[in-house]
């Protein structure tokens, strides 16, 4: 499980990291910083910087992607940072900072050390500890009637989206999706409709004209509690092993879809930008 549920709101662990190293920061520094209010200024200031560079740095590294619909670039709910980036950005200009304030100079050191340690033990414990999940271990129908074992399509990197009609961002992100699937034959995509009719799924993708294959029927929603699954969309990239390997909760944008699918198959999957070209909300 890599989320925690909090009534409506869903809060992945990689983010409650973070905000626990950044209290932490925060304390430390303000701790041997006998009142100096700069000092918290500053520890701040790295914190937006860390932020903006680990943002800028998985734009330009997608840049052909966010060129398609440039103001994806703001929207960060999509999830889209290079860590490792944000953190060195914050670094080398906190070693500068406290460089020109000697009066400050410790607490400044120890806020951000503090931070930066405190947040690379927690996700290397996090990665290094958690259990290895495989394929849900359930058998559906698809939109014909056949049964469809989930497990069954372990040989091949498989991308399953949960996913309904009524959910917007499910809507938003399904052209995206259908065209990737038409891009990367070496990924098997499956999309599993959480409790839906048939008729109201061929109504669905009639009017959006949309044409997907491995459309899947799990009208109690059993996929999802397999998944550990807090709600829609929720996609899982899965490697020919039946591992998986990347899990996303909300709207996929193109880059963070090329992502995931960059850790199933190589760089040679991310999506072609004319593929992803903008398509009105639904």
């Amino acid at each position: 499980m890599t989320e925690i549920s909090i009534g409506p709101f869903v809060l992945p662990f990689s983010l409650l990291i973070t905000f626990i190293a950044i209290a932490a920061g925060m304390a430390a520094g303000s701790r041997l910083a006998s009142g100096d209010r700069q000092v918290e200024r500053v520890l701040w200031l790295l914190v937006i910087i860390a932020v903006l560079a680990a943002r800028a740095a998985f734009v330009v590294r997608y840049q052909d992607l966010y060129a398609v619909e440039p103001w994806r670039i703001l929207d960060v709910r999509d999830g889209g940072f290079t860590a490792r980036s944000g953190i060195t950005a914050a670094l080398v200009c906190g070693f500068y900072l406290a460089w020109r304030q000697p009066r400050s100079r410790k607490a400044i050191l120890a806020g951000m050390l503090t931070c930066s340690v405190l947040w690379s033990a927690a996700t290397f414990v996090l990665t290094a500890f958690s259990p290895a999940r495989g394929l849900p271990a359930v058998t559906l129908t698809d939109i014909a009637g056949k049964e469809i074992a989930l497990a069954g399509l372990v040989g091949k990197p498989v991308l399953v989206n949960l996913w309904a009609s009524w959910c917007p961002p499910c809507r938003r992100e399904m052209p995206v999706l259908a065209a990737a699937q038409r891009a990367t034959p070496g990924v098997t995509f499956v999309f599993v409709n959480q409790g839906e009719s048939v008729a109201a799924i061929r109504r669905y993708l009639a009017s959006q004209s949309l044409k997907i294959d491995n459309v899947l029927l799990d009208p109690t929603g059993r996929t999802a509690a397999a998944a550990r699954a807090p709600g829609l969309p929720t996609t899982l990239f899965i490697d020919a092993a039946g591992i998986v390997v990347d899990r996303r909760m909300g709207e996929l944008s193109p880059a963070t879809l090329g992502k995931g699918l960059e850790r199933l198959i190589g760089p040679a999957a991310r999506p072609a930008p004319a593929a992803v070209r903008a398509f009105p909300p639904a």
